[in-house]
């Protein structure tokens, strides 16, 4: 008999995301002087889409202070130096010279939606009006032999200079059979080894694409996996969460622009900028985890007063993600600010690992980085017996000072 604890302790992820945010001014100076002559190459280049990103954003109400704070807080998103904003601010303008070849899997198109669902988009949503899009299987209008003419004609035409992005798991299973694509039948993943063949860069969006994400959960049937399970000798970016948040997608695509370089990966291949934080150092919750204040079932005090939800099962101390930071739904909320814990969306495996109302610590599971080992029980537990010794001494404290206080008044 298999032990499913010992399996689970197996694929959980170990390798933390540490970051370093300050890398010297020799190096910032360095990469400022590389982006410059990289945007003024880029702006020698014929635009491979006619069409003005200020008129754009000025179209949806957003004015040329507006963009500036916006590029000002990409700087800082993509952690680099202030003296990088106007940098940014030309990059995005230039995004139309990079072109973008975008399919789709086994998925289902929930990072495409995560765009296009946008009410009031934000500069992160318009973006990618100015894109390049070459090809992309849900937002085309061509079908059939005329979408097939349409990939063969930007993948030669671009050969070596597009960047694919690539939405959904690769099933593998019965020879590939439970997913093909295009008049001839070609499998997933002999058509993500042949699009990625001439690519400059691949980015993975969406966890089932980066990790296999819910098509991979047990038992597998299809034989799902991701991305870096197929694709090798090229580099890789793999931006997970379900869906991914355009933020970090936009990001991507701006940092390749900026420099013509992929940015600082983790041991996931995840970006930095957007995976180096831990969901639980930076939720709006964690002075209640210190407290020892916990939602003990939905609709309890506690769950009224917004209080922490590791409990109820949330995996925000094993996941990393900058969702906690930039939000969703232009910025205005997040899982776990509408009350419900986070499922670890952006770690692999997540389906089988995380996505249950148990807290981690009843698995027996250690944290990648340390984090909460003991049981959330324990650790209230600790607390008020700290506070319990704190009242005991302030109340011998007073005791005494108040029999010194009597005695005194007794000598006189």
């Amino acid at each position: 008999m298999v032990d499913s604890q010992e399996m689970v302790k197996k694929v959980f992820t170990t390798n933390s995301a540490r970051i370093n945010t300050n890398k010297g001014d020799a190096y910032y100076n360095s990469l400022f002087e590389k982006a410059k002559s990289r945007l003024a190459a880029l702006r020698k280049q014929p635009a491979l889409k006619d069409i003005d990103l200020m008129e754009v954003v000025e179209s949806e109400g957003v004015n040329r202070r507006d963009f500036m704070k916006w590029a000002s807080a990409t700087t800082a998103t993509l952690m680099l130096p202030p003296m990088f904003t106007p940098l940014v601010a030309q990059a995005t303008e230039l995004m139309n010279r990079v072109p973008v070849v975008w399919i789709e899997l086994q998925d289902c198109a929930g990072n495409s939606e995560a765009i296009l669902r946008s009410a009031t988009p934000t500069v992160d949503d318009l973006l990618f009006d100015v894109l390049s899009l070459e090809y992309h299987h849900t937002l085309q209008a061509a079908s059939g032999h005329q979408a097939e003419h349409q990939l063969e004609d930007a993948i030669h035409t671009f050969k070596g200079k597009y960047l694919l992005f690539v939405e959904g798991a690769i099933p593998k299973a019965m020879n590939g059979q439970y997913g093909t694509i295009g008049p001839g039948g070609e499998t997933f993943e002999d058509n993500l080894k042949r699009l990625s063949k001439d690519a400059a860069a691949v980015v993975a969006v969406g966890t089932c694409a980066t990790f296999g994400g819910i098509p991979a959960a047990a038992p597998n049937p299809t034989g799902a996996v991701g991305v870096m399970d197929i694709v090798k000798g090229k580099p890789i970016i793999n931006i997970p969460a379900c869906p991914a948040n355009p933020a970090n997608m936009v990001g991507v695509v701006l940092h390749y622009v900026l420099t013509g370089q992929i940015p600082e990966l983790d041991s996931l291949l995840r970006p930095k900028f957007a995976f180096g934080y831990r969901i639980h150092d930076n939720c709006e919750r964690r002075a209640h985890f210190d407290a020892g204040e916990y939602v003990e079932e939905w609709g309890d005090d506690g769950a009224k007063n917004n209080w922490c939800l590791y409990k109820m099962g949330c995996k925000g101390p094993m996941t990393f993600n900058n969702c906690s930071i930039i939000r969703y739904n232009e910025g205005a909320n997040w899982p776990i600010g509408v009350g419900r814990g986070c499922i670890g969306c952006s770690e692999p495996d997540f389906w089988d690992k995380y996505a249950y109302e148990r807290p981690m610590a009843d698995a027996n599971i250690k944290a990648p980085t340390g984090g909460v080992e003991k049981t959330v029980d324990e650790f209230g537990l600790g607390l008020l017996t700290a506070t319990s010794i704190g009242i005991g001494v302030h109340a011998v404290a007073s005791a005494v000072a108040g029999k010194r206080t009597v005695h005194s008044e007794d000598e006189e």
